[in-house]
């Protein structure tokens, strides 16, 4: 008896990238939430430093970010493997490369403003007498801390810029699917410079460039 051959549009093409795009997906709607549910008072001042800080909203939305960005990577991974055998399959292998590099160098960083500077508001909050806004000072613009956040951030956009280039190059996807993505992860950094209503519409541009690549990796069954 013979065993069943696979072709090249059989099904475990699509077991390889439909999970990719749920990652996708829900790492988009997670940069989303991000900075939509962040507190947004004003952090130049003793007050509203610790209402920020110290609320249940800012852990959650800074725990949506760290998902995000281990999920990016995994994401990419599966663009990787939809671009099998395509001239998008370098530039591919480099994006996902440069991404969990990238995300490796941002996770510390969003780990010290996560649980670090929660854990400090709330001991300010409860009327111990230090500096807050000193310590704030301190652990987000020390030399090593600043410098590998801003290099991951980098990384990433550069890692979501060849993630563009290896969509349109493949031939496979639709050509201009990952250029939202990549503008998106592109203005990753230049975004923290702005008000928050700026920031909340960067995070809906990163949750719509990440479903198109999702769409895209979900369609490839059917191609």
């Amino acid at each position: 008896m013979k065993h069943p051959r696979f072709t090249a549009t059989s099904t475990p093409a699509a077991t390889r990238t439909r999970p990719g795009a749920l990652l996708f997906a829900a790492a988009g709607a997670l940069f989303v939430l991000y900075p939509a549910i962040r507190p947004w008072d004003d952090e130049s001042t003793p007050a509203g430093a610790i209402a920020a800080m110290s609320s249940t909203a800012w852990v959650a939305s800074h725990l949506f970010a760290v998902i995000g960005f281990i999920l990016l990577p995994l994401g990419l991974l599966a663009l990787r493997r939809a671009v099998d055998s395509t001239p998008g399959e370098r530039p591919a292998v480099a994006a996902m490369l440069t991404g969990w590099i990238g995300a490796g160098l941002v996770l510390p960083y969003y780990g010290a403003e996560d649980f670090g500077l929660n854990a400090l508001a709330r001991e300010a909050a409860e009327g111990q007498r230090f500096d807050l806004l000193a310590v704030v000072e301190t652990v987000r613009f020390s030399p090593v801390a600043s410098t590998t956040f801003g290099i991951g951030l980098l990384a990433l956009g550069i890692g979501a810029v060849l993630a563009a280039v290896a969509v349109w190059r493949s031939g496979t996807l639709t050509r201009y699917s990952g250029i939202p993505f990549a503008l998106g992860f592109a203005l990753f950094l230049p975004q923290f410079f702005t008000p928050a209503a700026v920031r909340i519409t960067h995070g809906v541009l990163v949750g719509i460039g990440s479903a198109w690549l999702a769409w895209e990796l979900w369609r490839a069954e059917a191609r």
